[in-house]
């Protein structure tokens, strides 16, 4: 059985998200979106605890369902502490077995923070000690490093994080099985890190909003659906797989290349290094990309081949595909009304971009829209890199605006 799974998302009670989140509008954009088994996010808030526990409805497996959608128990976490003489910022998924853990893991974490304040609480404790704490209240939980490489926030960030999970991790390195790439990086960036070889990649949307799940996902072969499975798929111990990621274009992600985002400079990791890291304008130190910090840590070259690795697929959402076929905005009634027409003829937007074979693209939709998929599944496509909490700049170039580009 395939399923698609994004575990990592937030609930209207995180800062700087839709305030119209909620269980009937998540599952909605889920089974739009084509995804399977969506996490709750949040859990750890107490508002949005209470309307996990009203709202979902057991399946005896450690999942959860509303209105035919899977849901796994799932929330992130910021540790800050201080180490080794530096200030560490990292941010973790952490994954529950069932609302009961959920609750007993909630004890234990409110003895170090506030959990109220926001739906990504942040402790003044070390990585380590947040693991013990979570560990202690339910042995069957795992924590998945959070986008990983993002430079403030992250094991691996270039302004907090560590060079290797050892640092951050210690005792508990063993059970950190998984990290995941985020919006910067995508399998072949991690691929170059030897010692991450024994490190599954999961990608997931970390959605503020549900216009953006799924823009990064997981996938998944199981024989049946459970907590236990999709964990076992994780480590590769049980029978399910995971078969492949979502993807963005890591190009696109807001700290791909290195800059300044108040001079509006940015570098590639080579162009950062000859500026010494500093901001040709105003002299202060740029932020070093995903890309760069890839490059520090990398001991294998750009462009190697990790052999077994499962595949991914790199999209662009189907409303941003339609908006530069139509040549208007994304949020235009135009795009909605394509997008709404084309979802209800073909049930999701994942069976779109990735499953319907070329030939039916081409006979089932309209023209440019056809092409712009045709062209994305292909990367053949124009993206200014973002940098420094900038999105990238993605542009399908189609047929005719190719004729234009000539005429210049």
């Amino acid at each position: 059985m395939r399923l698609i799974a994004d575990l990592h998302i937030h609930s209207r009670y995180s800062r700087a998200t839709s305030p119209s989140i909620d269980l009937p509008t998540l599952s909605r954009a889920a089974r739009d979106k084509g995804i399977d088994v969506l996490g709750t996010g949040d859990f750890t808030h107490p508002e949005w605890f209470k309307i996990l526990k009203g709202g979902l409805a057991p399946e005896g497996n450690g999942l959860y369902t509303h209105d035919g959608i899977r849901y796994l128990v799932s929330g992130e976490i910021s540790a800050v502490w201080s180490q080794d003489g530096r200030v560490r910022k990292v941010h973790l998924l952490v994954l529950s077995p069932s609302l009961d853990d959920a609750s007993r893991i909630n004890r234990e974490l409110s003895l170090l923070g506030n959990l109220a304040a926001d739906g990504r609480p942040i402790f003044g404790a070390s990585a380590e000690r947040l693991l013990d704490a979570i560990y202690n209240a339910s042995p069957d939980a795992e924590v998945i490093p959070a986008h990983a490489w993002t430079p403030w926030f992250s094991v691996f960030g270039s302004r907090s994080g560590f060079d290797s999970l050892d640092e951050c991790f210690g005792p508990y390195t063993e059970r950190i099985f998984a990290i995941e790439t985020g919006l910067s990086s995508d399998p072949p960036m991690n691929w170059r890190v030897s010692a991450l070889d024994r490190i599954a990649l999961v990608s997931n949307s970390d959605a503020h909003s549900t216009a953006n799940l799924g823009r990064e996902a997981t996938i998944f072969d199981l024989p049946e659906p459970s907590y236990e499975a999709i964990i076992a798929a994780v480590k590769g111990t049980g029978p399910g797989r995971l078969t492949g990621t979502i993807e963005f274009f890591p190009q696109e992600g807001k700290y791909h290349y290195d800059g300044h985002r108040a001079c509006g400079v940015v570098m590639s990791p080579a162009e950062a290094i000859r500026a010494n890291d500093r901001c040709p304008v105003c002299g202060r130190p740029l932020t070093d990309g995903v890309m760069h910090r890839v490059e520090d840590l990398a001991d294998r070259p750009a462009g190697f081949s990790s052999s077994g690795r499962p595949p991914f697929y790199s999209v662009v959402p189907l409303p941003e595909i339609i908006a530069q076929a139509l040549g208007t905005g994304v949020k235009t009634k135009g795009v909605a009304r394509e997008h709404e027409r084309l979802i209800r003829h073909f049930g999701n937007e994942f069976s779109i971009l990735i499953d319907l074979p070329e030939e039916e693209l081409r006979k089932a939709l309209p023209a440019r829209i056809a092409e712009g998929i045709v062209r994305v599944r292909r990367g053949e496509l124009r993206i200014e890199p973002g940098y420094d909490g900038v999105y990238g700049k993605v542009t399908i170039p189609l047929p005719d605006e190719e004729e234009q580009l000539s005429l210049l």
